[in-house]
């Protein structure tokens, strides 16, 4: 089957979703200062959910295209749980006894996770030597940028266990783009309402069961939150859905090798953070890296295929 066609709208979809995320990591910072994990998890699929939904019910609140099979409803549930409620309890958890370098690596690491199971399971996704190099040097590219506070101990007892919970969030990250891909024809919008609804039903008791009642955030956390749901979740969750659907879970993995370039930019613009040394060579890596996995398409992209 010949390969996924890769537009134009494609490439400027891929690199705002990449600018998105990597300005959130700052964002959720901030929230926890004033709200707990898990509670920050609730919220800001809660609020993604609400302003996702209003507005599909504007739109008419249609979903798939032909009558759902019960399979079909188990692939959505699974993709809603792996897409947002797991990963985010995930991070939320997991960045408290990690460095943040190296939850920017184990993001980074979801496009080498994505190459083999598209390939098995997603007509159209070759994993070829070349595309396989290409994501490498990529994440070659994200190691060398992030450096070696990627790699350094925190010394917190629950460091291992906090690792794995960043490296299972990549995984659930992955499969979750997998399944979507694998879906019936559905109305984007809709199925990023619904991803996120039955995500906020997941994480809304496991919240409660891990923390407590929900707690009250101060006005200050209470806007994060707002805008955490709005834009890197609501927003972006429905890009997302968007560019798996029309370009595949492999060209979207390519924003994991984008996301800690502009939160390396962004902590240096806005937290005064020291610019690393390497960042012109990562960011050569990163392009080349990316250049040559998607070689094809941007020989397609420029008129030369």
């Amino acid at each position: 089957m010949d390969e996924i066609e890769i537009t134009r709208k494609n490439w400027i979809e891929v690199f705002i979703l990449g600018f998105t995320w990597g300005c959130t990591f700052l964002v959720i910072e901030i929230a926890l200062r004033g709200v707990t994990p898990f509670w920050l998890a609730a919220y800001r699929i809660g609020f993604g959910g609400v302003l996702s939904v209003a507005i599909w019910q504007m739109r008419g609140g249609g979903l798939f295209r032909q009558p759902p099979s019960p399979e079909n409803w188990r692939a959505l549930v699974l993709v809603a749980v792996l897409s947002s409620a797991l990963p985010f309890a995930l991070i939320s958890w997991g960045q408290q006894h990690v460095t943040s370098g190296f939850t920017g690596v184990s993001m980074a690491s979801v496009a080498l996770m994505v190459l083999p199971l598209a390939h098995v399971f997603v007509p159209g996704e070759r994993m070829t030597l070349r595309r396989f190099a290409g994501f490498l040097i990529g994440f070659v590219g994200v190691s060398l940028l992030i450096g070696a506070q990627a790699f350094e101990s925190t010394g917190a007892a629950l460091e291992m266990p906090g690792r794995l919970a960043c490296l299972g969030a990549a995984a659930c990250y992955a499969v979750s783009s997998i399944v979507m891909r694998r879906l019936p024809e559905v109305d984007p919008l809709g199925l990023s309402a619904v991803l996120l609804v039955i995500g906020a039903a997941a994480i809304l008791p496991a919240a409660w069961i891990a923390e407590g009642p929900p707690p009250l955030p101060d006005a200050q956390t209470l806007a994060v939150l707002a805008v955490l749901g709005l834009i890197p979740t609501a927003a972006a969750n429905l890009l997302r859905v968007s560019l798996v659907r029309s370009a595949g879970p492999v060209f979207m993995s390519l924003v994991n090798y984008m996301v800690p370039v502009w939160a390396v930019l962004m902590g240096s613009l806005f937290l005064g953070e020291p610019l690393p040394p390497s960042l012109l060579l990562a960011l050569a890596l990163i392009l080349a890296g990316v250049a040559l996995s998607q070689y094809g398409a941007l020989r397609r992209l420029f008129g030369r295929g």
